[in-house]
Protein backbone atom coordinates (compact mmCIF):
# COMPACT_ATOMS: atom_id res chain seq x y z
CA UNK A 1 0.00 0.00 0.00
CA UNK A 2 1.74 3.01 -1.20
CA UNK A 3 1.37 6.45 0.17
CA UNK A 4 -0.59 7.81 -2.62
CA UNK A 5 -2.88 5.13 -2.68
CA UNK A 6 -6.93 5.55 -2.97
CA UNK A 7 -8.13 4.80 -0.02
CA UNK A 8 -11.96 4.48 0.84
CA UNK A 9 -12.54 4.47 4.35
CA UNK A 10 -16.43 3.81 4.91
CA UNK A 11 -18.16 4.84 8.13
CA UNK A 12 -15.34 7.27 8.64
CA UNK A 13 -17.15 9.20 11.31
CA UNK A 14 -17.89 6.23 13.56
CA UNK A 15 -15.59 4.88 16.31
CA UNK A 16 -13.45 2.87 14.46
CA UNK A 17 -13.41 4.55 11.22
CA UNK A 18 -12.64 7.90 12.78
CA UNK A 19 -10.02 6.44 14.21
CA UNK A 20 -8.76 4.33 11.13
CA UNK A 21 -8.31 7.87 9.42
CA UNK A 22 -6.66 9.10 12.09
CA UNK A 23 -4.18 7.04 11.77
CA UNK A 24 -3.87 7.17 7.98
CA UNK A 25 -3.60 10.86 8.40
CA UNK A 26 -0.91 10.63 10.58
CA UNK A 27 1.07 7.87 8.29
CA UNK A 28 1.01 10.58 5.57
CA UNK A 29 -1.33 8.72 3.46
CA UNK A 30 -2.44 11.28 0.97
CA UNK A 31 -5.89 9.77 -1.06
CA UNK A 32 -8.13 8.94 1.56
CA UNK A 33 -11.85 8.99 0.18
CA UNK A 34 -14.55 9.42 2.79
CA UNK A 35 -18.37 9.96 2.02
CA UNK A 36 -20.96 10.84 4.96
CA UNK A 37 -24.78 9.09 4.86
CA UNK A 38 -26.00 11.73 2.95
CA UNK A 39 -23.46 11.71 0.78
CA UNK A 40 -23.80 8.10 -0.29
CA UNK A 41 -26.00 5.69 1.13
CA UNK A 42 -24.43 2.24 1.77
CA UNK A 43 -27.86 0.31 1.41
CA UNK A 44 -28.38 1.48 -1.86
CA UNK A 45 -26.46 -0.53 -4.70
CA UNK A 46 -26.40 1.54 -7.55
CA UNK A 47 -25.00 4.98 -6.05
CA UNK A 48 -22.11 2.49 -4.33
CA UNK A 49 -21.42 1.11 -7.35
CA UNK A 50 -21.53 4.50 -9.04
CA UNK A 51 -19.13 5.64 -6.36
CA UNK A 52 -16.77 2.72 -6.94
CA UNK A 53 -16.71 3.42 -10.64
CA UNK A 54 -15.82 7.21 -10.32
CA UNK A 55 -13.59 7.23 -7.59
CA UNK A 56 -11.99 3.95 -8.40
CA UNK A 57 -10.35 3.75 -4.59
CA UNK A 58 -7.85 0.47 -4.30
CA UNK A 59 -8.89 -0.71 -0.88
CA UNK A 60 -11.62 -0.06 1.70
CA UNK A 61 -12.16 -0.58 5.09
CA UNK A 62 -15.58 -1.43 5.97
CA UNK A 63 -16.50 0.09 9.36
CA UNK A 64 -19.90 1.76 8.25
CA UNK A 65 -23.21 -0.36 9.69
CA UNK A 66 -25.21 -0.15 12.27
CA UNK A 67 -24.04 -1.55 16.13
CA UNK A 68 -26.00 -1.14 19.10
CA UNK A 69 -25.69 -2.76 22.51
CA UNK A 70 -28.43 -5.17 24.32
CA UNK A 71 -31.22 -3.42 23.97
CA UNK A 72 -30.98 -1.66 21.12
CA UNK A 73 -30.63 -5.28 19.18
CA UNK A 74 -33.72 -6.37 20.97
CA UNK A 75 -35.63 -3.55 20.24
CA UNK A 76 -34.89 -3.29 16.26
CA UNK A 77 -33.19 -6.91 15.44
CA UNK A 78 -34.76 -6.73 11.71
CA UNK A 79 -32.75 -3.24 10.94
CA UNK A 80 -29.83 -4.55 12.39
CA UNK A 81 -30.05 -7.53 9.97
CA UNK A 82 -31.21 -5.90 7.03
CA UNK A 83 -29.29 -2.85 6.82
CA UNK A 84 -25.73 -4.37 8.04
CA UNK A 85 -26.34 -7.18 5.64
CA UNK A 86 -27.27 -4.82 2.87
CA UNK A 87 -24.05 -2.45 3.21
CA UNK A 88 -22.12 -5.71 3.36
CA UNK A 89 -23.63 -6.96 0.30
CA UNK A 90 -23.41 -3.56 -1.64
CA UNK A 91 -19.53 -3.08 -0.50
CA UNK A 92 -18.11 -6.06 -1.48
CA UNK A 93 -19.62 -6.74 -4.55
CA UNK A 94 -18.76 -3.22 -6.14
CA UNK A 95 -15.20 -3.85 -4.64
CA UNK A 96 -15.09 -7.05 -6.41
CA UNK A 97 -16.49 -6.01 -9.62
CA UNK A 98 -14.32 -2.87 -9.71
CA UNK A 99 -11.19 -4.89 -8.69
CA UNK A 100 -9.78 -3.61 -5.81
CA UNK A 101 -6.69 -4.84 -4.25
CA UNK A 102 -7.30 -5.08 -0.57
CA UNK A 103 -10.62 -4.66 1.45
CA UNK A 104 -10.89 -4.74 5.21
CA UNK A 105 -14.16 -6.10 6.55
CA UNK A 106 -15.08 -5.51 10.39
CA UNK A 107 -16.76 -8.53 11.85
CA UNK A 108 -17.77 -8.73 15.91
CA UNK A 109 -16.69 -10.96 18.46
CA UNK A 110 -20.92 -11.57 18.72
CA UNK A 111 -20.44 -14.21 15.41
CA UNK A 112 -18.89 -16.43 17.85
CA UNK A 113 -21.31 -19.09 19.62
CA UNK A 114 -22.86 -18.35 22.88
CA UNK A 115 -21.41 -21.33 24.05
CA UNK A 116 -18.11 -21.85 23.39
CA UNK A 117 -14.53 -22.80 25.00
CA UNK A 118 -12.31 -19.91 25.78
CA UNK A 119 -10.27 -18.36 24.54
CA UNK A 120 -12.33 -18.33 21.02
CA UNK A 121 -10.44 -19.44 18.11
CA UNK A 122 -11.30 -18.47 14.65
CA UNK A 123 -11.46 -22.03 14.00
CA UNK A 124 -15.23 -22.01 16.32
CA UNK A 125 -17.01 -19.87 13.83
CA UNK A 126 -20.38 -21.78 12.76
CA UNK A 127 -20.12 -24.34 15.56
CA UNK A 128 -23.12 -23.77 17.74
CA UNK A 129 -26.06 -20.70 17.63
CA UNK A 130 -25.29 -17.14 18.43
CA UNK A 131 -25.94 -15.36 21.56
CA UNK A 132 -29.96 -14.71 21.05
CA UNK A 133 -29.76 -11.02 22.42
CA UNK A 134 -27.73 -9.96 19.44
CA UNK A 135 -28.74 -12.36 16.78
CA UNK A 136 -29.64 -9.81 14.28
CA UNK A 137 -26.30 -8.48 14.17
CA UNK A 138 -24.14 -12.26 14.54
CA UNK A 139 -26.08 -13.28 11.09
CA UNK A 140 -25.65 -10.29 9.18
CA UNK A 141 -21.72 -10.27 10.02
CA UNK A 142 -21.54 -14.21 9.48
CA UNK A 143 -22.81 -13.67 5.86
CA UNK A 144 -20.48 -10.70 5.29
CA UNK A 145 -17.54 -12.46 6.84
CA UNK A 146 -18.34 -15.55 4.07
CA UNK A 147 -19.01 -13.42 1.36
CA UNK A 148 -15.39 -12.10 1.72
CA UNK A 149 -14.11 -16.11 1.76
CA UNK A 150 -16.51 -16.56 -1.14
CA UNK A 151 -14.98 -13.90 -3.46
CA UNK A 152 -11.43 -15.01 -2.67
CA UNK A 153 -12.35 -17.92 -3.76
CA UNK A 154 -13.68 -16.75 -7.10
CA UNK A 155 -10.95 -14.24 -7.90
CA UNK A 156 -8.56 -16.71 -6.69
CA UNK A 157 -7.01 -14.01 -4.26
CA UNK A 158 -6.86 -13.03 -1.30
CA UNK A 159 -8.47 -9.43 -1.60
CA UNK A 160 -11.31 -9.43 0.84
CA UNK A 161 -9.78 -9.46 4.93
CA UNK A 162 -12.61 -10.16 7.37
CA UNK A 163 -10.96 -8.69 11.36
CA UNK A 164 -12.99 -9.93 14.46
CA UNK A 165 -12.17 -7.37 16.68
CA UNK A 166 -13.74 -7.67 20.28
CA UNK A 167 -15.54 -5.30 21.73
CA UNK A 168 -14.12 -1.59 21.04
CA UNK A 169 -14.44 1.37 22.73
CA UNK A 170 -12.67 5.11 22.60
CA UNK A 171 -13.91 8.39 21.24
CA UNK A 172 -16.77 9.19 19.18
CA UNK A 173 -18.29 5.91 20.92
CA UNK A 174 -22.08 6.04 21.17
CA UNK A 175 -22.68 6.79 25.06
CA UNK A 176 -26.49 6.40 24.29
CA UNK A 177 -27.97 5.00 27.30
CA UNK A 178 -30.61 3.36 25.24
CA UNK A 179 -28.28 2.42 22.37
CA UNK A 180 -24.78 2.39 22.87
CA UNK A 181 -22.81 -0.68 24.03
CA UNK A 182 -21.29 -1.18 28.00
CA UNK A 183 -18.32 0.79 28.42
CA UNK A 184 -19.35 3.89 26.95
CA UNK A 185 -23.17 3.80 28.38
CA UNK A 186 -21.27 3.14 32.17
CA UNK A 187 -19.74 6.58 31.48
CA UNK A 188 -22.40 8.03 30.77
CA UNK A 189 -24.89 6.70 33.63
CA UNK A 190 -22.04 7.11 36.43
CA UNK A 191 -21.29 10.62 34.86
CA UNK A 192 -24.74 11.84 35.18
CA UNK A 193 -25.24 9.97 38.32
CA UNK A 194 -22.06 12.67 39.62
CA UNK A 195 -23.79 15.77 38.34
CA UNK A 196 -27.21 14.50 39.89
CA UNK A 197 -26.03 13.98 43.26
CA UNK A 198 -27.49 10.31 42.75
CA UNK A 199 -27.23 7.97 45.97
CA UNK A 200 -27.03 4.50 43.85
CA UNK A 201 -27.57 3.64 40.05
CA UNK A 202 -29.07 -0.10 38.69
CA UNK A 203 -27.52 -2.04 35.86
CA UNK A 204 -28.49 -4.51 34.13
CA UNK A 205 -27.67 -7.72 34.57
CA UNK A 206 -25.45 -9.92 37.17
CA UNK A 207 -22.61 -8.03 36.69
CA UNK A 208 -20.88 -11.75 35.73
CA UNK A 209 -20.13 -11.75 32.30
CA UNK A 210 -16.41 -11.57 31.10
CA UNK A 211 -15.51 -9.21 27.81
CA UNK A 212 -12.66 -8.45 26.27
CA UNK A 213 -12.02 -4.37 25.74
CA UNK A 214 -9.87 -2.81 22.68
CA UNK A 215 -9.61 0.66 22.59
CA UNK A 216 -10.38 1.54 19.21
CA UNK A 217 -6.73 2.86 18.01
CA UNK A 218 -5.57 -0.87 18.56
CA UNK A 219 -8.29 -1.70 16.00
CA UNK A 220 -7.30 0.93 13.65
CA UNK A 221 -3.32 0.23 13.98
CA UNK A 222 -4.73 -3.56 13.32
CA UNK A 223 -6.54 -2.89 10.32
CA UNK A 224 -3.77 -0.75 8.92
CA UNK A 225 -1.52 -3.85 9.92
CA UNK A 226 -3.32 -5.89 7.90
CA UNK A 227 -3.74 -3.91 4.77
CA UNK A 228 0.26 -3.36 4.32
CA UNK A 229 0.58 -7.58 5.01
CA UNK A 230 0.55 -10.34 2.81
CA UNK A 231 -2.37 -13.07 3.83
CA UNK A 232 -2.80 -16.30 3.11
CA UNK A 233 -6.42 -17.70 2.50
CA UNK A 234 -6.09 -20.27 5.34
CA UNK A 235 -5.04 -17.31 7.57
CA UNK A 236 -8.88 -15.23 7.56
CA UNK A 237 -10.83 -14.70 9.77
CA UNK A 238 -8.52 -12.84 12.16
CA UNK A 239 -9.33 -12.05 15.40
CA UNK A 240 -8.20 -8.84 17.22
CA UNK A 241 -8.11 -8.80 20.75
CA UNK A 242 -5.90 -7.77 23.61
CA UNK A 243 -5.64 -11.57 25.47
CA UNK A 244 -7.80 -10.74 28.58
CA UNK A 245 -11.18 -10.06 29.88
CA UNK A 246 -12.82 -8.64 33.00
CA UNK A 247 -16.02 -8.75 34.27
CA UNK A 248 -18.52 -6.57 33.92
CA UNK A 249 -18.77 -5.69 37.81
CA UNK A 250 -15.45 -5.30 38.04
CA UNK A 251 -15.66 -2.89 35.18
CA UNK A 252 -18.50 -0.73 36.98
CA UNK A 253 -16.61 -0.07 39.72
CA UNK A 254 -13.14 1.30 37.33
CA UNK A 255 -15.68 3.21 35.45
CA UNK A 256 -17.27 4.69 38.79
CA UNK A 257 -13.58 4.98 40.45
CA UNK A 258 -12.55 6.75 37.10
CA UNK A 259 -15.56 8.94 37.18
CA UNK A 260 -15.89 9.82 40.47
CA UNK A 261 -19.51 8.40 41.80
CA UNK A 262 -19.27 7.12 45.18
CA UNK A 263 -22.75 5.98 45.23
CA UNK A 264 -23.82 2.04 45.22
CA UNK A 265 -24.02 0.44 41.86
CA UNK A 266 -27.02 -2.27 42.36
CA UNK A 267 -27.72 -5.35 39.84
CA UNK A 268 -31.06 -5.90 38.34
CA UNK A 269 -30.75 -9.87 37.76
CA UNK A 270 -34.26 -10.07 36.19
CA UNK A 271 -32.69 -8.41 32.76
CA UNK A 272 -30.90 -10.56 30.16
CA UNK A 273 -26.71 -11.19 30.63
CA UNK A 274 -25.78 -12.02 27.36
CA UNK A 275 -23.05 -14.57 26.79
CA UNK A 276 -20.98 -15.13 30.07
CA UNK A 277 -17.42 -15.21 28.14
CA UNK A 278 -16.00 -13.82 24.87
CA UNK A 279 -12.91 -13.63 24.58
CA UNK A 280 -10.54 -14.36 21.64
CA UNK A 281 -7.53 -15.98 21.21
CA UNK A 282 -6.15 -13.42 18.80
CA UNK A 283 -2.20 -15.44 17.89
CA UNK A 284 -2.91 -14.43 13.99
CA UNK A 285 -2.73 -10.52 14.07
CA UNK A 286 0.22 -11.00 16.49
CA UNK A 287 2.48 -13.30 13.97
CA UNK A 288 2.56 -10.07 11.76
CA UNK A 289 4.14 -7.97 14.58
CA UNK A 290 0.74 -6.18 15.43
CA UNK A 291 -0.07 -5.50 19.21
CA UNK A 292 -2.18 -4.01 21.47
CA UNK A 293 -0.54 -0.32 23.34
CA UNK A 294 -3.61 1.12 25.46
CA UNK A 295 -4.27 -0.67 28.77
CA UNK A 296 -8.01 -0.84 29.94
CA UNK A 297 -7.63 1.76 32.66
CA UNK A 298 -6.01 4.21 30.42
CA UNK A 299 -8.44 3.82 27.77
CA UNK A 300 -11.14 4.17 29.89
CA UNK A 301 -9.50 7.08 31.10
CA UNK A 302 -9.04 8.88 27.20
CA UNK A 303 -12.42 8.18 26.48
CA UNK A 304 -14.20 9.46 29.12
CA UNK A 305 -11.88 13.13 28.73
CA UNK A 306 -13.06 12.98 25.10
CA UNK A 307 -16.77 12.21 26.55
CA UNK A 308 -16.00 15.10 28.91
CA UNK A 309 -14.75 17.35 26.06
CA UNK A 310 -17.79 16.41 23.67
CA UNK A 311 -20.62 15.72 26.03
CA UNK A 312 -23.16 17.75 24.17
CA UNK A 313 -22.45 16.07 21.18
CA UNK A 314 -22.08 12.51 22.93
Amino acid sequence: MELSSRIFVAGHQGMIGSAVVRQLRHKKYKNLLMRNKTQLDLTNLYAVNQFFQIEKPEYVVLAAGLTGGIMENQRIPADFLHINLSISLNVLNAAYHHGIKKLIFLGSSCMYPRYCDQPMTEEMLFSGKPEETSLGTSVSKLAGMQLCIAYNQQCGKTRFLPLIPNSTYGPYDNFNPATGHVLSVLIHRFHEAKCLNMPAVELWGSGKPRREFIYVDDVASACIAVLKHEIKAGDIPINIGVGHDISIFELAELIALIVGFTGKITWNTEKPDGALYKRLESSRIRYLGWAPLVALEEGIRRTYQWYLNNIKEA
